[in-house]
């Protein structure tokens, strides 16, 4: 196990440095500049000199190549830049915004899993019942619905018929007020873990459906044991391994930040973090959180390899198995 996670953690190394060339160059690719997004309508009032001026003090006016290889060694040594815009370092907007969107992504999670997997059980143990005749439509609509609609949805219900409204620029971290920082982030945690729900729901359903046929299952069936553990026990362990898959997916997309939703419900996370800086053409920014994004990527999926050899022992990763 140790020599599998030191491959996979040097594997890590040419994904986040191809990322890192993808964002470099994608940015730059976009039409206007940064000191024009920076200083708005007052950039056509800067002289040539100033301009120069600017973009030497920002590294603009070097090859792309060593704009590039500058910033990663910076990034090498963990600073991923300045930004101009927030008057802050890129890395620490990034671990101040990260907090929010990791604890949305967690609640989100928790609801799709609260509201999937029993359903999905369910659905497989009577299949072709009224019971999964109702998990299948409530999965259909969790993927019809996009997760936009349904938060646009839930602060119109919010605000006209309870006459409460959501979170609009005042938020409260978790250690300030907890009650309140929950009332704040319950409602966009269900507008990403619904959709998320159906699809956890589904994935179980299948997977349950197709080792509920298996051998093994019938042997412990005949052995006497009790309908709930040969369910709970031997079919449902080995029947997680695909929604692990697909929960170390969602967490990762997640962790990058619910851009719209974020937006939606003024949620000070990575997502909105990342849509102003686009918008401001703010580079340091952009590359750092993209990375920054990268990396919990390739972290969730080692996690996720780690799960699969503790759900399942016939999952090994020593070499002599």
């Amino acid at each position: 196990m140790l020599r599998y996670l030191v491959n996979r953690i040097i594997a890590f190394i040419p994904t986040l440095l191809g990322v890192s060339i993808l964002v470099f160059l994608a940015i730059r690719m976009v039409p206007g500049d940064q000191i024009t997004a920076m200083l708005g309508t007052e950039a056509g009032m800067l002289t040539q000199a100033q301009r120069a001026a600017l973009e030497e003090y920002f590294g603009l006016d070097k090859p792309i190549v060593e704009q590039y290889f500058s910033w990663l060694g910076n990034a090498l040594r963990g600073n991923l830049g300045y930004s101009v815009r927030h008057g802050e370092e890129v890395t620490k907007l990034i671990l101040n915004h990260f907090p929010v969107t990791l604890e949305l992504a967690f609640l989100s999670v928790a609801i799709a899993l609260i509201i999937g997997l029993p359903i999905g059980i369910m659905a497989a143990i009577r299949h072709n019942s009224l019971l999964d005749l109702f998990g299948r439509i409530i999965s259909m609509l969790g993927l019809s619905v996009p997760n936009f609609l349904l938060g646009t949805l839930i602060i119109y219900v919010l605000s006209v018929v309870f006459g409460i409204l959501p979170n609009s620029g005042n938020y409260v971290d978790f250690h300030e007020d907890p009650v309140l920082n929950l009332q704040q982030l319950i409602f966009p945690a269900f507008a990403m873990g619904f959709s998320f729900a159906a699809s956890v729901m589904r994935m179980t359903r299948s997977s349950m459906l197709e080792v509920l046929g298996d051998d093994y299952v019938r042997t412990a069936r005949a052995k006497g044991l009790r309908e709930r553990s040969v369910v709970l026990v031997h079919a449902l362990r080995n029947a997680l391994i695909p929604v692990v898959t697909l929960i170390g997916v969602e967490i990762g997309y997640l962790l990058g930040g619910a851009f719209i939703v974020e937006q939606i419900f003024s949620l000070p996370g990575i997502g909105r973090l990342a849509v102003g800086a686009i918008s401001q053409r703010n580079y340091a920014l952009i590359q750092g959180v993209t990375l920054f994004v990268a990396l919990n990527f390739v972290v969730i999926n080692l996690v996720v390899d780690v799960i699969y050899a503790a759900i399942d022992p016939r999952i090994s990763y020593d070499r002599k198995a």
